[in-house]
């Protein structure tokens, strides 16, 4: 079964719901029995890891059904969900990392997940460093005896390094430590994470799962070996999504690999027609021909996503300003994976540790949404206009 087929139908139990196309929301807290003999099998139930609802925050047939599917596309073995992207990148590692371990986060990484790895795991006596996302198996050099994971995102956030994953999960598991995956760029349909030796994939489901801009969830699958950690954490922590940005996402997944289609599409020519502009300086973008990280993208996803970044020649804030603010079709917003276009400034200089950042103009992040491409490429030409009349 092709994944356009899967993504359509796995989680789905029509028969459990008198024929209901959708599982329909669950909202629980409590979950009552009839006896003390149902009361005391739903705790050994849940205690077995076994289905069943014991309690709201342990699972309902919403959530259950979300992540049945989300599962099923990654190819991993069970996931879990978390009610925002963040959550479930935080979930992912604090899965893996003990008091007293060193973990090593590339230095191309959702900036949240830096702080994670700076600020919060700081406070367990958790060592975090930087490393350069290119190292692929040249990582081995920064692993220590009490490493127990390396977290990876292909492509960077913002700057769109390209990572060798497989390179770098062979190091780490030679060396006992784990590999936790941000695979939001690429989803479940562009990227199979467990074929290339991660252990823990991440998806922010906000983004292209959901597909709407109007929910919040975090998804992550682990392997079998992964997974009984993982629902430790996930209980420790209290973690759970609500029965409405759950369902929201399961219906938005359905139409996912079609909408897919037409982000990576009008990505692609956007992205060509923008690195032809004289005020550019290079296009962050692996499915371009002519980016660094082409060659590893061609290699191992089947896919690219609708978002891209652009680096600019040195020009003057206000020329930068005419570009951004006269846009009529891209908003600038953070979020991206929406069915709207957007934009978003950003500075590289700002997030970077163990590598330096050489360009020194303005950048900004396109997010090619489901607008008409000619609309989208209009749009785009007359703010490059504006631009060149404040020069």
């Amino acid at each position: 079964m092709r994944d356009e087929t899967k993504v359509v139908h796995a989680g789905r139990h029509p028969e459990e719901f008198e024929g209901a196309v959708n599982p329909p929301v669950y909202h629980v807290s409590t979950v009552l029995s009839p006896d003390l003999a149902d009361w005391e099998q739903k705790k050994k139930d849940y205690a077995a890891d076994r289905p069943g609802m014991y309690y709201g925050r342990h699972g309902t047939p919403t959530l259950n059904a979300l992540q049945e599917a989300i599962a099923t596309l990654e190819g991993g073995y069970r996931t879990l969900l978390f009610p925002s992207g963040l959550a479930a990148c935080a979930g992912a590692i604090l899965t893996c990392a003990k008091a007293g371990d060193h973990i090593l986060i590339s230095d191309s990484a959702y900036g949240p997940t830096r702080r994670v790895g700076t600020r919060f795991l700081k406070r367990f006596g958790i060592t975090a460093e930087f490393y350069d996302p290119l190292i692929g198996g040249g990582i081995q050099a920064l692993l220590r005896p009490n490493t127990s994971v390396i977290v990876v995102e292909a492509p960077g956030s913002l700057t769109f390094e390209m990572q060798d994953i497989p390179a770098i999960a062979e190091a780490a598991h030679r060396r006992g430590a784990m590999v936790v995956m941000d695979n939001t760029w690429a989803t479940p349909l562009y990227f199979k994470p467990f074929e290339h030796g991660v252990d823990l994939s991440v998806q922010a489901a906000t983004k292209y799962i959901v597909g709407h801009s109007d929910a919040m969830v975090g998804a992550v699958t682990a392997t079998k070996e992964a997974w009984p950690k993982l629902r430790e954490t996930h209980i420790d922590l209290g973690q759970t999504a609500g029965p409405d940005d759950v369902y929201l996402a399961q219906r938005g997944l359905r139409t996912m690999a079609t909408r897919l289609r037409q982000h990576w599409e009008s990505a692609l020519a956007l992205a060509e027609w923008v690195s032809r502009q004289p005020e550019v300086e290079r296009v962050l973008y692996p499915a371009l021909g002519t980016d660094p990280g082409h060659a590893v993208w061609k290699r191992d996803f089947l896919g690219a996503s609708g978002l891209f970044g652009v680096v600019l020649k040195s020009v003057s804030h206000d020329a930068f300003a005419a570009l951004i603010d006269g846009l009529e079709l891209y908003g600038i917003g953070a979020s991206w994976g929406g069915f709207e276009s957007l934009v978003m400034p950003f500075d590289p200089r700002e997030v970077r540790g163990a590598t330096r950042w050489p360009d020194t103009g303005p950048c900004f992040r396109i997010h090619a949404g489901l607008e008409s491409l000619d609309d989208l490429l209009a749009d785009m030409d007359a703010g490059f206009k504006r631009l060149r009349a404040v020069t």
